[in-house]
């Protein structure tokens, strides 16, 4: 049920934030499959800031929520890690995205607010996909 919700406000805060996403092709979308690991005491904070800004802020810079997880805690993630996919029509655009989601100024604004107390993730692991010819479709297509 989380898992839905969560899903579901990907959803909703891609389509809120811009007028229409880029166009993805299933055949050369490139997905990116980002791992946070939190600071100690900092995973209840760095997934609000998630679900209220940095969601409808990669939309806004045509970057396309796929899916957001919460890993299970274990003894060496005792607060788990925040995993998520992120889709773009090419590597080019995804570096555009992101070049420009660094620069707005509503999230610099984010980041001070949310980091006034301490940094809220201390690494970020980062995989480049293509879809296999035979996996089921992503994202409905």
């Amino acid at each position: 049920m989380r898992l839905g919700i969560i899903a579901a406000v990907a959803l909703l805060a891609g389509g809120a934030a811009q007028a229409e996403p880029a166009k993805l092709d299933p055949k050369t979308a490139v997905y990116e499959l980002r791992t946070y690991y939190p600071a100690p005491g900092k995973a209840a904070a760095l997934n609000a800031r998630f679900r209220e800004h940095t969601m409808v802020l990669f939309a806004k810079h045509g970057m396309t929520n796929v899916a957001y997880w919460n890993e299970i805690a274990t003894a060496t993630a005792p607060e788990g890690r925040l995993i998520y996919v992120l889709a773009y029509p090419s590597r080019e655009a995804r570096d555009a995205d992101w070049a420009a989601f660094g620069k707005d100024p509503a999230w610099q604004k984010v980041v001070a607010e949310s980091e006034a107390a301490g940094k809220l993730v201390t690494k970020v692991d980062s995989v480049f996909m293509t879809g296999a010819d035979y996996s089921p479709p992503i994202l409905g297509k």
